[in-house]
């Protein structure tokens, strides 16, 4: 009697590169678009502000340093190679207002590895606009571009960021004890992910009557 092959199926091969998304990623209330060199008002207005910059690894930016990061977000539209980034202003559909911006990393093209990331104005937060955003970047993760897994990785003592990314379902995978020295002190970074099977899963039961 002949068993069953275990052989999993071959994956589909992921697009071509380079690759760029179909600008702008639209959710219901948001359009995630290429930065401009003309946010800059909109990007320093949150990147000068400490209280922004408190879990991050760089800033607050004086106005030399966010000119400068906006000219480098403003060319990281395209995916060419792994490691490669999209940096996509958020921007409110009902004002034409930015509200903040989100990263999205290639991280490994090989093993369908990706990785997202985002900062909000503080005048913005709280309506559910870094959820909607980030949860764009995971749908063109594992839609468009057919990645396994994505992680996201945070400050140890950035709570409402954790809570957000398990509101993605995202799982909570790492705890690395003072693992980074910032802002003069040791801190813990976490590390949270979602497989492709766990996002579809999640998207099936929202979608169910």
């Amino acid at each position: 009697m002949l068993r069953p092959s275990t052989t999993p199926p071959p994956l589909p091969p992921p697009p071509p590169l380079p690759y760029a998304p179909a600008y702008p990623l639209r959710t219901p209330r948001l359009d995630l678009r290429p930065v401009r060199h003309d946010d800059f008002d909109a990007i320093y207005a949150y990147q000068r502000r400490p209280e922004v910059c408190r879990y991050l690894y760089w800033g607050p930016h004086d106005e030399a340093g966010s000119r400068a990061s906006v000219a480098d977000k403003a060319s990281r539209t395209t995916l060419r190679a792994s490691g490669d980034h999209l940096q996509l202003a958020v921007v409110v559909h009902e004002t034409g207002t930015l509200v903040g911006d989100v990263t999205f990393v290639y991280t490994s093209r090989e093993h369908r590895q990706g990785g997202i990331g985002y900062v909000f104005h503080p005048d913005h937060t709280g309506r559910g606009y870094a959820t909607e955003a980030a949860g764009a970047l995971l749908k063109l993760a594992f839609e468009e571009l057919g990645l396994h897994r994505v992680q996201a990785e945070l400050d140890g003592r950035n709570t409402a960021s954790a809570r957000l990314l398990e509101r993605l379902g995202m799982r909570r995978e790492g705890h690395l004890r003072e693992n980074e020295y910032l802002d003069g002190e040791w801190t813990d970074e976490v590390v949270y992910a979602i497989l492709a099977r766990e996002w579809r899963a999640r998207q099936a039961a929202h979608a169910a009557p």
